[in-house]
């Protein structure tokens, strides 16, 4: 059978966007047919407070990024955090990207804040400073797209750091057997990241912007995270 994976779509796209990149959701179920293990998805949009129905269950929950911040007090997300601590004591497992990366921190007791090095933008490299079985396919480095200007800054004492680089330290980490997250978009295409760029130039400066556009002539590591997700999800599975 295959996985059942509920999406908790964080945010809204910017109208520009819309019409070639629908949201969210739809970006990491193109990004999860890219990998070889079954899934199947059913998104939610947790800003416009759509949830999954009353009894409806999952292997995992993934929460997406978000331009909001995982710190913030919008009633949206205090609702988000009160859903996925429910999860978490449930025993469910967890996946986060971004905003759900820190938000999923914030709420198991690390701290996400507005970093000091500023915006992330482009393609970026980490170190592996974990390979566990299920990080296959095996990799050197990873590299991902990004879009971030807050981070986490301390993880919850019981996470592994799994990635991390100087410039964000705390890249990804998994708790046991229940949570796994990472900082950058697996579910970006470099268009995309182009077009974020492209829109968010003037406030990002000329220089940041220009190291940016650069970086985008490097490939990146988005399917291989894909396969790490649904392998971490499925390993109980496995018989």
């Amino acid at each position: 059978m295959p996985l059942r994976i509920c999406i908790l779509e964080t945010d809204i796209l910017r109208p520009e966007l819309v019409d070639q990149y629908k949201g969210y959701g739809l970006m990491f179920e193109q990004l999860f047919a890219k990998q070889p293990i079954a899934a199947e998805f059913s998104v939610f949009n947790v800003v416009q407070g759509h949830y999954p129905p009353e009894g409806e269950t999952f292997d995992a929950y993934l929460v997406t990024g978000s331009k909001a911040d995982s710190f913030g007090n919008d009633p949206w997300i205090q609702k988000l955090k009160a859903f996925l601590l429910e999860r978490y004591d449930a025993g469910d497992k967890l996946l986060g990207v971004c905003f759900g990366h820190q938000l999923l921190a914030l709420l198991l007791g690390g701290k996400t804040e507005r970093a000091s090095q500023g915006w992330g933008v482009g393609t970026h490299s980490y170190q592996l400073n974990q390979k566990p079985e299920w990080m296959t396919p095996a990799l050197d480095e990873l590299t991902l797209l990004i879009s971030h200007q807050d981070q986490v800054t301390e993880l919850p004492k019981n996470a592994t750091l799994l990635a991390s680089s100087d410039f964000c330290p705390n890249a990804a980490y998994a708790i046991e057997d229940q949570v796994l997250c990472f900082q950058g978009h697996p579910e970006f295409v470099h268009d995309y990241s182009r077009a974020l760029l492209d829109m968010r130039h003037d406030f990002l400066g000329d220089q940041v912007y220009t190291q940016g556009i650069s970086s985008l002539d490097r490939d990146h590591h988005g399917a291989a995270v894909a396969e790490w997700m649904m392998r971490f999800v499925a390993r109980d599975r496995a018989a």
